[in-house]
């Protein structure tokens, strides 16, 4: 019967004590129904008995039992409808009131009996009659005790009229089980209560946890959406920022295929490396928003863990030597089975770190067989990290002696990065680390016994060969559009540029020549993206021309959008010789497959 009551929900706007009256009125009509059922049964067996003793006046125990059997049959309709009524904890006072005036009919009559139902019996038949309603009201505890109104309308006028009669009778026996009926009524009235306390002490507590569950989340709603905000504010920022330096990236490009004098080269080197600076930040901007939104594909294959170390310290050397650190790699000839590329930005990602860190001394990158795995470890003689910021260095944006802010010393990503990243791969990562004695990351990953298979190269960025053909380029900004011309007529290809597919596709109708490559900007002007883009080109020409899709768009459901299109998605700003490199395969082979690894941290 409990399961089939309402029970009320904590989201209501009840003040606390209507809400705990409620709470105890919804019990009460869950629990005493098996109660009244019962109290009927005995009064009927009760009148029984006594009549079978010759004691009870049949016409006035028909009358008390037809009466008792009343007030239990309102009780039972009264539940009914409350449990097919769906009420309203509004309503919680009609209930109660209607409930506690059965009662209060019920223990008149259970009282009446206790002096009145058996006639000329004597004191041994009205003791009879007056254990049989002591058990009634005893009964009423665990039935109505959960509203105390309820329980007292019953209990009292069932229990006093005999100790009153007892005290007043001339027969001693009767007289004395006065005393013994005034106990019973002060300690099961007190059990009573008591159970009353502690049943509001328990809807109390519930409410206070239900409160307090609903503040949190509250509380985190508001965080999520804060964060939420925060996604979108840098994606936003990301996607507009990115426009003007990629279109920097394409005019720097194409002013080094202009012969100039060497003072004007040392400016656009200058100009270069600033815009190489943000293509870093950005890149890290746009690592977390791939990572968080699901769209970074796992290649997973054997490869030779001792490619990746060899690789990225001899790309760190330099940088490590200028600091005046030895940086060195411990050789390590296992085969391991997961993803070289995205390894390799782990990697990358801690020695760079260590590298920034590290004052004086030494780094150390090699590894260590842990049974069926290899912990790749980068040890460094650094600053330290405390156990209390242990946690929190993979945190986006914090660094530990950085309050600053210094650009210098990066976005406070890196670490990020590698955390996702481990998540992805499903590596262990763990770090050790004492301040003023340096720290070890370890990534776990698993040993395999296949033979690593040659990774095939596709493009050399300085000695490659080159592609030529007409591309179409569609971006809805005017300056990277003049950027992509005059670079893309620099390496040698017959370009057309337009902002939008309508204006692509009326500047082609004038030409016989089908293009060799599409090049097209993710996110147009007036809702349109790039993926209708190409799809409206090759249903003009009823062929697959390649195409490649390029972003500044960090937001995961875009990001989502363009992984599920199949098509290369290349990321602003985009460098110069991975966009040759890009171009070259896609017009050489017709492939739309990204085989170019995104290696950049």
């Amino acid at each position: 019967m409990a399961s089939t009551f309402p029970e009320f929900s904590s989201e209501t706007s009840l003040p606390p004590r209507e809400r705990l009256a409620a709470e105890q009125v919804a019990a009460l009509y869950r629990t005493v129904m098996p109660s009244a059922i019962g109290a009927m049964l005995f009064a009927v067996m009760l009148a029984l008995i006594i009549h079978h003793l010759g004691y009870l006046n049949a016409m006035a125990g028909f009358r008390w039992v037809i009466y008792i059997a009343t007030c239990v049959g309102s009780q039972v309709v009264l539940c009914l409808l409350y449990k097919h009524s769906s009420p309203s904890i509004s309503r919680w006072s009609f209930w109660a009131m209607w409930f506690t005036a059965t009662s209060l009919a019920e223990g008149i009559g259970w009282g009446w009996a206790s002096i009145n139902l058996a006639t000329g019996g004597g004191a041994e038949i009205m003791c009879l009659t007056a254990i049989g309603t002591a058990g009634v009201a005893a009964g009423s505890i665990q039935a109505s005790s959960h509203y105390l109104p309820a329980f007292l309308t019953l209990f009292l006028p069932a229990t006093i009229p005999y100790a009153v009669v007892s005290f007043m009778s001339d027969d001693a026996v009767q007289f004395a089980f006065a005393p013994i009926a005034l106990f019973f009524i002060v300690v099961v009235g007190a059990l009573g209560v008591m159970a009353n306390l502690s049943f509001r002490r328990g809807v109390r507590l519930r409410i206070m946890v239900e409160e307090l569950a609903v503040d949190l989340r509250h509380q985190k709603e508001i965080a999520e959406e804060a964060n939420r905000a925060k996604s979108s504010f840098l994606a936003a920022a990301s996607h507009d920022l990115r426009q003007p330096i990629h279109a920097l990236s394409l005019f720097v490009g194409a002013l080094r295929e202009v012969p100039v004098s060497p003072g004007t080269e040392r400016l656009i080197e200058q100009i270069d490396a600033s815009a190489n600076a943000m293509d870093r930040l950005f890149t890290a901007l746009l690592d977390i928003s791939k990572l968080d939104a699901g769209v970074v594909p796992v290649d997973r294959r054997p490869f030779l863990i001792s490619q990746v170390l060899d690789r990225v310290c001899r790309d760190y050397t330099a940088e490590a030597a200028d600091k005046g650190l030895t940086l060195s790699c411990v050789p390590c000839r296992v085969t391991v089975d997961s993803d070289p590329t995205l390894v390799e930005r782990i990697v990358r990602n801690l020695v760079s770190n260590a590298v920034r860190y590290t004052d004086g001394g030494k780094i150390v990158v090699g590894c260590r067989r842990r049974g069926p795995f290899i912990a790749i470890q980068v040890w460094d003689t650094g600053r330290g990290i405390s156990s209390d910021q242990q946690a929190r260095v993979f945190k986006e944006y914090y660094q530990v002696g950085n309050p600053e802010r210094d650009r210098e010393k990066g976005l406070g990503l890196g670490l990020a990065i590698v955390r996702r990243l481990t998540d992805l791969l499903e590596c262990p990562l763990t770090l050790s680390s004492e301040p003023g004695r340096g720290s070890c990351f370890e990534v776990s990953i698993a040993q395999t016994n296949r033979v690593a298979s040659p990774l095939e190269v596709f493009v050399n960025e300085r000695h490659g060969m080159f592609s030529t053909g007409f591309v179409v380029v569609i971006d809805d900004e005017q300056a990277i559009r003049e950027g992509m011309l005059d670079l893309l007529t620099q390496w040698g290809y017959e370009v057309l540029v337009a902002g939008s597919a309508d204006e692509a596709i009326e500047r082609l109708s004038t030409r016989t020549t089908r293009p060799d490559l599409l090049v097209c900007d993710l996110r147009l002007r007036e809702d349109e993206n790039g993926i209708e883009a190409i799809g409206r080109l090759r249903s003009e020409y009823n062929e697959n021309i390649p195409a490649m899709l390029i972003t500044g768009d960090t937001a995961a459901s875009r990001l989502q959008e363009a992984q599920a299109s199949g098509l290369l998605l290349l990321h602003k700003p985009v460098s110069n010789s991975k966009l040759r490199a890009a171009i070259t395969r896609l017009i050489t082979t017709g492939s739309d497959r990204q085989l170019i690894p995104d290696t950049k941290t």
